[in-house]
């Protein structure tokens, strides 16, 4: 049947429906995102206010389970929710993962501390995260398949291009209140109660975004699959145990997500990570250059959606994986010289030496945050300075030596030892190494911070900033549209490629594999990678190597689906 006779059996949708639609979709999707980023960017606050003074054993454990969040609860969410919109309906679906996500964010907000409570201090406040991440595994699908559903055919990539776009402004919104909370209650106040805020406000976009998605009726495609008694109640048996299903499922994980997860995490997270930790840029200029980054995404995703509605999802999404291909390396590149001549000048002139035993290395992939097994003397001077953002060549010792940093010609450091220790050793062990090597890196040269840090959020002052900071931006603009070329087209591609009747199902479960995944494990590789070869750029060839997989897995198998018929069951 072609799209156009499918269209005329079932409900048209008029424009100002179609309006409401997308309206509603896109404005409880903006809300769910505010309230994941909103934790983000308040981690670091909250830290010591739940985790702080637990014993090692019990610290470890939180830290295993808030990882595991990520991982597993978002795919876990995706077969819950999936299995529910492809039985009961889109619409029941995700006003469940809207309200699930609303409740767990406004309870954060009321959470007593460990100062007050104990151990059950973070045992709620990692159950408020196991909601937020189950709810989010449900939200993304519903929303792209429920706008889709609605969506004429010629502009379905641009429609759907609204739940992208509501991404940037759910983090807008949630640096936005952040930000605005610091600067009225100070950082003091702020850091005492004032965090509650973000958390507390959230309530109101629950109640606007409940009241404007409960307006709404179920998709056209589902109430066609409902008059003819074709709505599946085997949605995981029908998608994973049939192979025409599950080879679609399998092809969607290994080319747009797996591009799409190590892609806009770089974009977005990675970048943010390497201007803090590795070039020393100062926190609100970071924030400023996201922000602006993050605002030039919204109207591209969009842009790019539309161009697919004219010549095809399919190549949009190549342009944007073979661009960040040609960007990973030589990008970060010239950010280092950009944003951080004098670090990119010390390295040249004053080359850093870890000669050490090789069997006292280990590979430093650490997914925990824990790090309490990477204590020996050369994982201590490796990971100081990783920490420090510096590069390095190692060289190899004397058997059962240890470890030594040798900077430039004239500094020798050696290293130390933290085997045997508890977690709380380690760490402060870590750190006092840390401060040394800083020491010594900035006696031998190397800047302790880049230069020209923002002052304020004046307007002359985000200008002097752009300004110096331009090269900078330039490649972070760059890397921003590879992500929403990709990103743009990319709902209405993974609805188009899927049946009616196992749709919510067979699209979130790669989703939040692929993303959560790739995406989740992209810090903690590039960082052990870095660690390991001493290279402050060999761990981008994580990424780009899993691009280059999923661009070919994309060039060779991904069919072109912008003709298809999305109303066939």
């Amino acid at each position: 049947m072609s799209e156009q006779s499918a269209a005329s059996s079932i409900e048209e949708v008029s424009p100002r429906k179609m309006r409401m639609v997308v309206v509603a979709s896109s404005a409880g999707t903006v809300f769910e995102w505010y309230d994941f980023f909103v934790y983000g960017a308040l981690a670091s606050v909250m830290a010591p206010l739940f985790f702080a003074g637990l014993p090692d054993a019990q610290a470890f454990v939180f830290t295993l389970l808030t990882f595991a969040v990520g991982f597993v609860v978002r795919p876990l969410g995706a077969l819950v929710f999936g299995k529910i919109g492809d039985s009961a309906g889109r619409k029941g679906a995700f006003l469940i993962t809207i309200t699930l996500m609303g409740f767990a964010t406004f309870a954060i907000g009321l959470l007593p501390t460990a100062q007050t409570i104990g151990i059950w201090a973070p045992i709620l406040l990692v159950a408020m995260r196991v909601l937020q991440g189950f709810a989010l595994g449900g939200e993304y699908g519903g929303a792209a398949i429920y706008v889709a559903e609605h969506a004429p055919a010629h502009r379905r990539g641009g429609a759907t291009a609204w739940i992208q776009t509501s991404a940037s402004f759910g983090l807008i919104g949630a640096l936005g209140v952040v930000l605005g909370s610091r600067a009225f209650l100070g950082e003091d106040a702020f850091r005492e109660w004032g965090w509650r805020i973000p958390f507390l406000v959230s309530i109101i976009l629950l109640l606007i975004s409940l009241w404007i998605r409960l307006q709404l009726e179920e998709s056209p495609a589902f109430k066609k699959l409902e008059a003819e008694g074709k709505v599946t109640k085997k949605a995981y048996a029908e998608t994973f145990l049939k192979w025409r299903n599950l080879k679609l499922v399998l092809l969607t994980l290994v080319s747009i997500t797996f591009a799409q997860g190590v892609i806009w995490y770089t974009a977005h997270f990675y970048t943010q990570f390497y201007l803090e930790r590795i070039l020393k840029f100062d926190s609100q200029t970071v924030n400023l250059l996201m922000i602006a980054v993050v605002l030039l995404s919204a109207p591209l995703y969009y842009t790019f959606a539309r161009i697919s509605d004219r010549i095809g999802r399919k190549p949009i999404m190549l342009f944007g994986m073979v661009l960040m291909l040609a960007l990973y390396f030589p990008g970060f590149h010239f950010i280092t010289s950009s944003g951080n001549p004098a670090l990119a000048e010390a390295a040249r002139t004053t080359p850093v030496t870890v000669i050490a035993d090789p069997e006292d290395c280990t590979f430093q992939l650490d997914l925990t945050g824990g790090a309490q097994q990477f204590a020996t003397s050369c994982d201590i001077a490796k990971a100081a300075l990783s920490n420090a953002g510096i590069s390095y060549d190692t060289i190899a010792g004397e058997a059962g030596a240890p470890a030594r940093v040798r900077i430039g010609d004239n500094i020798e450091l050696p290293s130390v030892s933290a085997v045997g220790q508890s977690m709380t050793e380690v760490r402060a062990t870590r750190a006092a190494f840390d401060a040394r090597v800083r020491e010594a890196l900035i006696e031998a040269g190397y800047p302790a911070a880049a230069p020209g840090p923002m002052q304020n959020w004046s307007f002359s002052e985000i200008v002097r900033v752009f300004s110096e900071k331009g090269g900078v931006f330039l490649i972070m603009a760059l890397f921003i549209v590879a992500a929403c070329a990709l990103y743009g087209p990319q709902a209405a591609a993974l609805v188009e490629m899927f049946p009616t009747h196992i749709r919510y199902t067979a699209l979130s479960v790669p989703y939040h594999l692929g993303v959560g995944l790739f995406g989740g494990l992209l810090p903690a590789t590039v960082f052990a990678i870095n660690t390991a070869t001493g290279s402050i750029y060999d761990g981008l060839w994580f990424p780009f190597i899993v691009t280059a997989f999923a661009t070919l897995m994309t060039l060779l198998f991904w069919p072109e689906t912008k003709n298809r018929d999305i109303h066939a069951s």
